[in-house]
């Protein structure tokens, strides 16, 4: 499955970001890797409260 993160630079410095196809999935972080792994945490947490398909 492939997925499209869209990840923005606030104005307080901090990186947000959420993924296209699963609007719910939405984190934040001080780098760019820092959000790509939370919004992994993000999905998979998602998907165990079975709050979307798999």
């Amino acid at each position: 499955m492939k997925l499209t993160a869209i990840i923005e630079k606030a104005e307080d410095g901090w990186y947000v970001g959420q993924i296209e196809e699963v609007p719910a999935a939405i984190s934040q972080g001080k780098t760019i890797e820092e959000v790509k792994s939370s919004l992994v945490d993000a999905l998979k947490l998602l998907w165990d409260t079975n709050t979307i398909e798999k």
